[in-house]
């Protein structure tokens, strides 16, 4: 270490206090992480790109500074999908000092792993007060049934109204609507499910049917509309 002649003339002035890390929580414990092998969490990171194109869902389980555990959800940007594929392989092993400062090509994965890095580092993790933390596998309960991302799609114009085309139950068939032609209902289909039927040896008709349901008042709807294409 090289020192400037202006430091190396000081004379020494001793330290006092010896202030450490503030005390964080992390599963379930007060910890003064002093070292990256200090961090642990499950948490999760939001981020998006440069022009808004697309957003990045992270979630990551740290065990002792290294990533045990990586769930990348994506949104909005066909790029963004296959840059994932790539986060999903080599996120996982590395510490998270070193997943901080890696290339994850897309601009919203980066940001969401910046965020998700201060959320763990400062003891704000969903698992900050939980006994032992999250066991490696608790972010595919983060996914719906059918290990599928829950997303919702819902579409509007001023001139023909709102079309829902996915909500949190499933892949929306039919939106229903009263006399006044206003939605109060509609027809899913759950794919996650559906395809789980189908993996069971369930033919595609029949994993069609056990999969479908309605919510709200759908069975009163006057009328019914394809949200797509009607």
């Amino acid at each position: 270490m090289e020192y400037t002649p202006e430091v190396n003339e000081m004379c020494v002035v001793a330290r006092g206090p010896k202030n450490g890390p503030a005390p964080i929580p992390q599963e379930g414990l007060w910890t003064k992480a002093a070292d990256v092998k200090d961090i642990n969490g499950f948490t999760h990171g939001v981020g998006w790109c440069a022009p808004q194109q697309g957003a990045c869902k992270l979630s990551l389980n740290v065990k002792e500074g290294v990533i045990v555990e990586a769930l990348i959800e994506t949104v909005g940007c066909t790029g963004m999908t296959h840059s994932a594929a790539m986060a999903g392989e080599i996120l996982t092993g590395k510490t998270i000092l070193e997943a901080l400062n890696s290339d994850l090509v897309c601009d919203a994965i980066n940001v969401a792993m910046r965020e998700l890095f201060l959320q763990i580092v400062y003891g704000r993790s969903q698992s900050a007060f939980s006994e032992g933390g999250l066991p490696i596998g608790a972010g595919l309960e983060d996914l719906g049934k059918g290990l599928r991302s829950v997303t919702g799609t819902i579409y509007g114009t001023s001139a023909k109204g709102v079309r829902y085309l996915e909500v949190a139950e499933g892949y929306v068939t039919k939106l229903g609507l009263d006399a006044d032609g206003e939605v109060i209902g509609y027809a899913f289909c759950h794919l996650g499910k559906m395809m789980e039927f189908i993996a069971k040896g369930d033919s595609a008709n029949d994993a069609l049917v056990k999969a479908s349901g309605t919510y709200g008042r759908f069975a009163e709807a006057v009328t019914q509309i394809d949200p797509r294409h009607k």
